[in-house]
Order: structure tokens, then C-alpha cells, then sequence
């Protein structure tokens, strides 16, 4: 048993995914995504998850995936009642916490619910009838999945209309061009720099505090031309 917790970025709190996951199976295995798309494609854990899974339901095991809501396994309505479909024909069990109607025993259920031929004209009549279930049970799904896709588009919009809004009011929206930001990672980079380099007093080569920081080349070099101009901008002005 697998759960699959997703948000957009690191920033975002996946743990209440990971809580109502476990409060209903304590034992699922959870593994967690902070990923922007609307789209599975490109999703590293996710699929590294499907292979693992394919793997096992190969192996004759049964296997289920648990997601809070059906929009943590896709924002893409055509793309997720696909990934639905390829995966109930594989025999995985899908739940969805928050879409418990869509589960797939509940789909399973609907595809067994069969109304007995009689061998008369009324058969006619019958076999529309056990169309029509499967028909409704199908429309639930995409329906989810749909409404997921328009959550996406209705908050991208959303966010727009914030941006043009604040723009007119005279806001700042993005970087201001030809300012400089510092970054967390820059900043500690630039402190060890300091206490290491032979330039600044220190007593590694760049080579040694290169690794000593974990950064590449470039940033190195780029950090320690910042720190100079940083360290004798204030000399050149007294001058």
C-alpha cells in the first residue's frame, strides 16, 4: 500500500496529505512530490512509484495507491480518467480520500451490477439499462477530474487578475530590474568564502573551498568577485 502526497513547491506543507493518509491506513508506504505541473509527465517520484508498482501487479501482488484528493494524482482532466482507467485494467485499488465515490471498488461494484437477460424483447430494454450504470459510474470519474482541471485554470486566472490589479495600483510585481538578490544559499556560500579563501585571510586554496561550500566553478568565482567589489567599494569611495 502506497500513499502519494504532492504539492507545488517545497515551501507548501505536505503534511497534511501525509496525516489523512495515515490516520486511515497507518501502514501505507508514503512517498512524497513537490512538483509544479498539472501533468504526471516529468513527476520523478511519481514515476519511479508507477514502475514499482507495475512491477508488483506483475508479480502477482495486489497493490493499492491512496491520494487525499484525486488532484494530487493529476490536474489534467483528460490525463487523469486515462492514468484511472490504464490503472484499474492493471488491477491496482485506487482511493481517494476526499473523492471516496470514484474509489475503484466503487467502480468495480457498478460494472458488476447487472441486470439478468430474460430472453424476451425486454432484454432490449435491460442491456441499455447496464449500459447506462457503467455510463454513470465513468461520468463520476471524469467528472473529478474535470473540476480538478478547473480549480488549476480558475486559480491561474485568479492570479492574473491579482497581478494586472496590484500593477494599477502602483505595486511592485516581480524583481525590480538591475537589483541584485541575495539568495540563503549565496549568503552561506559567501560566509564560508570568507573564512577559507587565502584572499580573504583564510587558509584554503579555491579548489578546497569549493568543496568545502559544495558549489560549482562558476558560482565560486562569481561569490568571490561579489565579496571584493563588496569589501573594496567602500576604500574606492574614501579615496
Amino acid at each position: 500500500m502506497y500513499g502519494y502526497c504532492r504539492v507545488s513547491t517545497p515551501q507548501q506543507n505536505i503534511e497534511r496529505q501525509r496525516r489523512n493518509i495515515l490516520e486511515r491506513f497507518p501502514s501505507a508506504h508514503i512517498v512524497e512530490e513537490y512538483y509544479t505541473g498539472t501533468k504526471t509527465l516529468g513527476r520523478g517520484k511519481w514515476n519511479k512509484l508507477y514502475a514499482l508498482v507495475a512491477q508488483e501487479v506483475e508479480a502477482g501482488k495486489k497493490v493499492t495507491l491512496v491520494f487525499d484528493s484525486a488532484s494530487r494524482m493529476s490536474r489534467n482532466a483528460d490525463e487523469g480518467y486515462d492514468l484511472y482507467e490504464h490503472l484499474f485494467r492493471m488491477g491496482v485499488n485506487l482511493v481517494f480520500l476526499k473523492e471516496p465515490h470514484i474509489n475503484t471498488d466503487v467502480y468495480r461494484n457498478a460494472t458488476k451490477i447487472q441486470v439478468e437477460m430474460t430472453g424476451t424483447n425486454a432484454d432490449i430494454l435491460l442491456k441499455a439499462v447496464n449500459e447506462y450504470l457503467l455510463a454513470v459510474a465513468k461520468e463520476q470519474i471524469q467528472l473529478v477530474f474535470e473540476q480538478a482541471e478547473k480549480e488549476v485554470k480558475d486559480l491561474h486566472q485568479r492570479t492574473s487578475e491579482g497581478m494586472k490589479t496590484a500593477k494599477l495600483n502602483g505595486k511592485q510585481i516581480g524583481r525590480i530590474k538591475g537589483r541584485k538578490y541575495e539568495t540563503k544559499k549565496s549568503i552561506a556560500a559567501k560566509k564560508i568564502i570568507m573564512k577559507n579563501s587565502i584572499a580573504f585571510g583564510g587558509s584554503n586554496t579555491d579548489i578546497e573551498v569549493m568543496r568545502i561550500a559544495g558549489i560549482s566553478r562558476n558560482a565560486y568565482y562569481k561569490y568571490k568577485k561579489e565579496l571584493i567589489k563588496e569589501i573594496y567599494k567602500p576604500i574606492a569611495k574614501e579615496w
